[in-house]
């Protein structure tokens, strides 16, 4: 994986690319120290998984830089560090199109985490300290994309899920409670809660039993009526990743 870690503070920086490199080796980083530097990096080398941005760092003027980011290269990931996680400053990144928000108060291995969680193709939102809770799953409205082979009337439209939802669904269809789902996946209670809360909105469902009832409706459950479903189903989600 490569990494472009971008803050002007030089402590953190170096203390940050130190514990990554000590944990997961074989990850490429590269540092900057403001806007001009990671355009720059960009402009040489666009060949990045992830770039982070401080959110205060010079030259970012508020989401400026992750604008033009976005707008330069809008196939590389990228994501907010920030002092304080604020919730207004979260549900605005997200909607501009980044991928995660990281406290710089969280822990490093945490942290790391939420980078290959990001490369999976999912989203990070950070856990707020004062309340010890996850911040709510601040994405854009939902709009079921059109499938590929949906008809001209457009009748067949596909919700988009990913292969992390597809998992938590699976178990959830058989009746597993957060804590048992969490165990099978190797996931915490809070993260499962999450993706439940993302089923329930993507599906236009109030709690679980709907989203159940809701993927029997849009075929979702055939995913994992046929032999060897769940597995399959994995491998091979209904869409892209969102």
């Amino acid at each position: 994986m490569k990494i472009l870690i971008a803050d002007d503070h030089t402590l953190f920086r170096d203390a940050l690319t130190l514990y990554i490199n000590q944990i997961e080796p074989d990850y490429r980083i590269s540092v900057a120290r403001d806007i001009k530097e990671v355009v720059e990096l960009l402009e040489a080398d666009p060949d990045y998984n992830l770039v982070l941005l401080d959110y205060r760092m010079p030259g970012m003027n508020g989401f400026q830089g992750l604008k033009k980011i976005r707008q330069t290269w809008p196939n590389i990931q990228v994501a907010l560090m920030s002092g304080i996680a604020n919730e207004e400053e979260v549900k605005a990144s997200l909607e501009l199109g980044a991928v995660g928000y990281f406290p710089k108060t969280m822990p490093g291995h945490a942290m790391v985490k939420g980078f290959q969680q990001i490369v999976k193709g999912e989203k990070f939102i950070p856990v707020d300290h004062n309340t010890n809770r996850l911040m709510p799953s601040y994405e854009p409205p939902f709009q079921p994309a059109m499938d590929k082979a949906a008809n001209q009337d457009g009748s067949s439209d596909s919700v988009h899920l990913t292969t992390r939802e597809m998992d938590v669904l699976g178990h959830l269809l058989q009746g597993k409670s957060n804590k048992l789902i969490a165990s099978a996946l190797g996931l915490q209670v809070v993260t499962v809660k999450l993706h439940v809360r993302s089923l329930c909105k993507k599906l236009d469902a109030q709690n679980r039993t709907q989203v159940a009832l809701k993927a029997r409706e849009m075929g979702i459950l055939d995913q994992f009526l046929r032999p060897s479903t769940h597995q399959e189903a994995a491998i091979n989600p209904i869409s892209k990743r969102t």
